[in-house]
């Protein structure tokens, strides 16, 4: 299920560029995916589109836990 709406999810363990460009590669390549902003200060990934489960998983399997 694709959702077309715009989700943020807090992953507190980003703290450098390397975080950031590692997530967004992860997350970029899902189907549905629109687009994906991490903001490093905020610790949070902001992604248009795909299916949360999906995403959480993307971002999991890239190193990094998603806070519920």
């Amino acid at each position: 299920m694709t959702n077309s709406a715009t989700t943020t999810y807090s992953v507190p363990e980003i703290s450098c560029g390397h975080c950031k460009s590692t997530i967004e590669t992860a997350v970029q390549g899902l189907g549905g995916v629109a687009r994906v902003e991490v903001d490093i200060d905020t610790k949070t990934v902001t992604v248009d589109g795909g299916d949360r489960a999906t995403i959480v998983t993307a971002i999991e399997d890239a190193g990094y836990d998603v806070a519920p």
